[in-house]
């Protein structure tokens, strides 16, 4: 194994940089080129059939069949066109991937010959194996039927010769079993809520569109150095592994120049992203060594987030042509950052105003504030939910850790806009308002834009942050499908805006008028909300414990965070939004309790073989090099006191050695044991409980051996590539 480690040095030594030749094209030429786009739907459908796919992405109207046929025969075109042979539909199950099963456009047309062909039932609906996806129990794996159905607002697009067409996953009896049909559903709730809320600042909106910008962050590992490294292979993340002398103390990685082979990767990878329509935009280093972010333009949230796997995806294949392996993993290294996929979210207006963003006098300004204290007392009605949301195995790792929010949700304002609202719970009077206190109070409210031209800066240590224009959601993990946060936030805030307008109605039907009723709703609710407001360090244990004394939700326990989908409160929310169904609802916890399990098994299992068979034999090998070496001078001296003046810290190293062999090898079994106990348990619930309190302290406690060992052994015969050279060899 030793031999493996070097080797793989000795390959990254020799790697070469593979560049692109030829003159660079302009983005624009390319941009999209393999997107099946409103574009190229005028080129290639007839005037009828443009009309009717535009009116179903606008409106969310149903297309018949006849014109599913016509559409289906011009995308068809187009594919073939750009090399196509096949298709797919393209869909999110509960993996944490993306799914896709191809076939041919071939059929058999007259006297045996074959002809392609691509139908509107084809491009419609299909009915995929569902037998092996996680259902949470909604089917029995004998049941294997399930459906994919066509997202005509998420356009088509080409990898490789494939048509890929983005679609629902439910199951025979109309369940969701994916990501995106309970995302859909979400959209369409904030959609509405927001636009009735709307109608009292602006006649004209009939459309609000929830927006997503995602800041994916990553490690590059090389290739050989990863393939020696089977707890990467296996888990995603270093099972063992001591600190680096040198990490990111320094802070020199951040921002810092570009690694010659990292840019050619980038650019690679940027210009395959451009060609399906993704809009990429910004690259850096981030804080840690080897580590990176991407960055694009904002979009709908719906094709935002199939953006962002088709983005994962499209690292993964890019980063093998350079002998590169990504780790999405939220923390795959451990005493430094981790890596998170901060969602910035946002809801503008088919007018094209950012509700989020302050306007140019005190009508628009008392629209941005409506929604911005809207969305705080969404957060805070509904912590435990948007916790439960981005709760997992890997980002539990992370949450809490020095370089990431903790897991409790607070919202960052910043000092002039948490002034602004303090100063708006005090002029409201419970009675009502004199036409100077509204006259001074919307003066006011206009110099809102002014106070936030030196109060955008970000807040890194808090889990939800507004950014001046929008919220930053930073505590989403980086291998996280980013439906599951926009699920429960949209769905919350949705939520919300429903009783907000259903408030203020109450008042205005009592004869208060508009613009007041406002005003005293939302001082109701920054009163209410006020606990969740914290613009200070997130990072520290003052926090933690001025959170518990304001009752905020704290839970870094997986098993416990979901639990809050179970909750009356969630079941109500989502069930009333039209989101999900109480069994929806109670399957999607099977399935994240499941993953759960089954990741932290795997990790055990992983260590478990590490351990005994590569770990424990290397330090008794240098074990039995220490005695040759101390019966060596035995032999010499006998049992002179040069004997042991030489021998002792020899021997003392022996006793070390043997004392944390020991330890891994008992660890090991008990782990092993707790782990069969653990199995046992039928219900799942219990069971990841089990898993977290029982099998999951293990990891550490072998891990701490290991390490040890790691820093006595002889280097020269180590067996796993070290954290120095995972870290900086490039």
């Amino acid at each position: 194994m030793a031999k493996l480690r070097f080797t793989a040095l000795e390959e990254l030594l020799n790697r070469d940089i593979i560049k692109e030749e030829g003159d660079r094209i302009p983005t624009s030429d390319f941009f999209g080129e393999l997107v099946f786009d409103r574009q190229k739907m005028k080129k290639y459908l007839s005037k009828e059939a443009f009309e009717h796919v535009i009116e179903a992405i606008e409106k969310g109207t149903r297309i018949d069949r006849r014109m599913a046929d016509q559409i289906a025969v011009g995308m068809k075109a187009w594919a073939m066109e750009k090399g196509a042979t096949h298709y797919t539909h393209w869909f999110h199950p509960l993996t944490d991937g993306t799914a896709e099963k191809h076939d041919a456009f071939l059929t058999f047309g007259e006297f045996g010959s074959m002809v392609e062909n691509f139908s509107g039932s084809l491009l419609v609906q299909q009915e995929p194996d569902a037998s092996s996806f996680p259902s949470g129990g909604i089917r029995n794996t004998f049941e294997a039927r399930g459906y994919t159905a066509w997202d005509v607002s998420s356009p088509a697009f080409i990898v490789g010769s494939t048509l890929c067409i983005p679609t629902i996953f439910v199951s025979y009896t109309g369940h969701a079993l994916d990501y995106k049909f309970p995302l859909l559903k979400a959209i369409n709730a904030v959609d509405k809520a927001a636009t009735e809320v709307c109608q009292y600042f602006d006649k004209n909106v009939t459309r609000v569109i929830s927006n997503l910008g995602w800041e994916q962050e990553y490690f590059l590992i090389d290739e050989a150095l990863y393939m020696a490294r089977p707890d990467l292979l296996l888990t995603g993340r270093t099972l063992m592994g001591h600190s680096s002398a040198k990490d990111q103390q320094l802070d020199d990685h951040y921002f810092g120049s570009i690694p010659e082979r990292v840019i050619a990767f980038m650019e690679d990878f940027e210009k395959e992203a451009y060609r399906l329509g993704i809009p990429v935009k910004t690259r850096h280093n981030e804080v840690a060594p080897n580590q990176f972010e991407v960055a694009p333009i904002f979009e709908e949230t719906n094709l935002a987030n199939d953006h962002n796997q088709m983005v994962m995806d499209l690292m993964k294949r890019v980063a093998r042509k350079h002998k590169f392996r990504v780790l999405f993993h939220e923390k795959p290294f451990k005493g430094i950052n981790g890596s998170g996929k901060h969602n910035n979210w946002s809801l503008s207006t088919n007018t094209g105003v950012n509700l989020l963003s302050p306007g140019k006098n005190p009508k628009s300004n008392l629209q941005f504030l409506t929604f911005l204290v809207n969305v705080l007392k969404a957060v805070y009605d509904n912590q435990d939910i948007l916790l439960a949301s981005i709760m997992t195995a890997s980002n539990s790792h992370r949450l809490g850790a020095n370089e990431a929010p903790p897991s409790i949700l607070s919202v960052f304002l910043g000092s002039q806009i948490s002034a602004m609202l303090d100063e708006l719970e005090t002029r409201v009077p419970d009675k009502k308002m004199t036409p100077d206190e509204k006259t001074a109070l919307k003066l006011d409210i206009g110099k809102i834009p002014e106070i936030l031209l030196d109060n955008t800066d970000r807040n890194r240590t808090s889990p939800f942050a507004f950014t001046g224009n929008r919220f930053e959601y930073r505590a989403v993990g980086s291998s996280a499908n980013c439906a599951s946060a926009m699920i429960a936030l949209n769905t919350a805030v949705a939520n919300q805006l429903k009783i907000f307008k259903k408030e203020v109605d109450v008042l205005i039907e009592k004869g208060v008028k508009k613009d007041e009723a406002i005003f005293q709703i939302i001082k109701e609710y920054i009163t209410a909300s006020k606990k969740i407001r914290f613009d200070g360090d997130g990072y520290s244990e003052d926090w933690v414990k001025e959170a518990a004394r304001r009752g905020l939700v704290n839970v870094s326990n997986v098993p416990e965070a979901l639990k809050a989908y179970l909750g009356d409160k969630a079941k109500k929310l989502f069930t009333e939004n039209g989101v999900f169904t109480e069994v929806e609802l109670e399957a999607r916890t099977e399935v994240e309790l499941e993953k759960f399990v089954k990741k932290i098994q795997i990790e055990a299992r992983v260590l478990g073989d590490l351990a005994l068979n590569h770990i424990v034999p290397t330090g008794v090998r240098y074990m039995n090099t220490l005695v040759e070496n101390v019966q060596g001078l035995k032999d010499v001296f006998g049992d002179e006191d040069d004997y042991h003046v030489l021998a002792s810290d020899r021997i003392d190293l022996i006793r070390k050695i043997s004392y944390h062999i020991q330890n891994i090898k008992n660890k090991t079994h008990d782990m092993v044991e707790a782990r069969k106990i653990a199995n046992k348990i039928e219900d799942m619930a219990k069971k990841a409980e089990e898993y977290d309190q029982k099998v999951r302290p293990f990891l550490e406690d072998v891990r701490y051996h290991i390490d040890k060992l790691e820093l006595t052994v002889d280097n020269s015969i180590w067996p796993l590539p070290k954290y120095r050279e995972l870290l900086f060899a490039r």
